[in-house]
């Protein structure tokens, strides 16, 4: 067996890519382990794409404090390493008396949570921000910090960063064991055992699992499953800000909202499975975020849909997040980590490492090699629009997924890159082919061409690898 990994990461959702890029800028042999095919293909991938301010989360909690560092983190990464970000704010509406006498508590947590800047705002004031809003809106209260922000890039940036900078990608490798002698543990996981001093859990479904191999038994992850719509680009007309409801004791709620590639989003349901792979949309589910949106936006229900997709969530017993850091163990464990995970990543990454510096010694590298991702969003030049890029290489400006404007240029980059797309679902992540109003009904066949030119590999072994 090789020589022992200082730290080893399991899971490369966006938690996990964030600790392994924060673990990156020690003088540390760190392993990141993935059970999928690739990084980000759990509830990393299907999420409501919102980068919250934290403002209604519960004041006091690790999940507020994580939440609001991380939201002040995350910004600030966005624009160092090219991940889009749009802050459109959002607008809480009440729509009846008892959501209306719910504002000011509301206001209250924000501001005990540290979001300023919240305006409460009459009916007629939402109706002058928002005209397509249904009838019978009464009030709302507008956070301006709120916003939005591509889930795929995020976690892909992060675990980019970490592989340039040192942080070995072991994909494809589920954790199925553990065995210890007190100071290294040994992780079974296929072939080729993973021996690892300090051990970091951040398996999303599954850490209840990993905590089991731990010895530890402190929450179990019960799935819960949302389930979203995503509307045409001709929909985003209809709103500027992300629409929120008045949450309730037990959801959040149905949100509907833009998307950083033009489209609007509408969702999510909030339903306990027992199945940590049953990511399937349902009739009931979609007719219920369907009646939700018809009374919020009623004109957005006679837009064209692009797509439905379901994302499960790791919820526990708690409402909070289960960090916990058994320092003799050598185990760290990032449980628990709901739907605000995206928001809260570098947040949680950063009291990752300060949790392990105690025990383990961080010595700062000299040199940290910086990253900057393709520009996918609709509020950047994207690679077809840019003509100096295009005169350096024309192939940026061969479109091949013309629903998204994706060019042969996007897709080379994507198989060449640190962390390459193995599959088209990968590519889909990486630069938008696919994911547009045809849903590769027309580019497909020469998007497959294309690959299997730049990989050398046959067209019909990329087509089955869904990663």
């Amino acid at each position: 067996m090789a020589a022992p990994f200082d730290v080893a990461v399991i899971g490369a959702g966006v938690v996990g890519a964030a600790v392994a890029r924060a673990l990156s800028a020690f003088d540390l042999r760190t392993v990141l382990i993935e059970a999928g095919p690739d990084v980000g293909t759990g509830t990393s991938k299907a999420n409501t794409a919102i980068l919250h301010t934290g403002f209604d989360a519960a004041p006091g909690s690790m999940e507020a404090r994580l939440v609001a560092r991380g939201y002040a983190l995350m910004s600030a990464y966005a624009a160092e390493v090219g991940i889009p970000v749009e802050q459109t704010g959002a607008c809480l509406v009440a729509w009846n008396e008892d959501e209306v006498v719910q504002l000011p508590v509301i206001e209250e947590k924000a501001a005990a949570n540290g979001c300023r800047g919240l305006r409460r705002l009459s009916g007629d004031e939402l109706y002058a921000m928002e005209p397509h809003l249904g009838p019978g809106a009464r009030a709302g209260l507008l956070i301006p910090g709120e916003g939005i922000v591509c889930p795929f890039t995020a976690p892909l940036a992060m675990a980019t960063e970490a592989v340039v900078n040192g942080v070995e990608l072991r994909l494809d490798s589920r954790v199925t064991s553990m065995e210890s002698d007190g100071s290294i543990h040994v992780l079974g996981c296929g072939p080729d055992p993973i021996a690892a001093r300090y051990v970091v859990n951040a398996a999303g479904l599954q850490a209840d699992t990993i905590e089991g191999l731990f010895g530890r038994h402190r929450f179990r992850v019960r799935p819960r499953r949302g389930e979203l719509i995503v509307y045409d680009k001709m929909a985003r007309r209809l709103l500027s800000h992300v629409l929120l409801p008045v949450p309730t004791k037990t959801t959040k709620g149905v949100l509907v909202a833009p998307t950083v590639f033009g489209n609007v989003l509408l969702g999510p349901t909030a339903t306990d499975v027992d199945d940590k792979e049953d990511r399937s949309t349902t009739r009931e589910g979609l007719e219920y975020v369907l009646a939700k949106g018809g009374r919020v936006l009623p004109a957005l229900v006679n837009e064209e849909v692009t797509a439905t997709y379901a994302g499960l969530r790791a919820a526990t017993e708690s409402s909070d997040y289960q960090i916990h850091f058994d320092p003799v163990l050598r185990y760290l464990c990032l449980g628990g980590i709901r739907s605000t995970g995206l928001s809260a990543s570098l947040g949680i990454a950063e009291h990752a490492v300060e949790l392990l510096a105690g025990p383990l010694p961080m010595t700062l590298k000299r040199d940290r090699k910086k990253v900057r991702m393709p520009p996918v969003g609709e509020g950047m030049v994207r690679a077809y629009e840019d003509a100096s890029l295009i005169a350096r290489d024309p192939e940026y400006g061969r479109i091949v997924c013309h629903c998204e404007r994706v060019t042969a240029g996007e897709i080379r980059d994507a198989l060449r890159s640190p962390v390459p797309a193995r599959g088209l679902e990968g590519l889909r992540r990486r630069t938008r082919c696919l994911q547009g109003r045809c849903q590769g009904f027309y580019c497909l066949g020469g998007l497959v061409s294309l690959v299997a030119r730049e990989t050398g590999r046959p067209a019909a072994a990329f087509l089955e690898a869904l990663a």
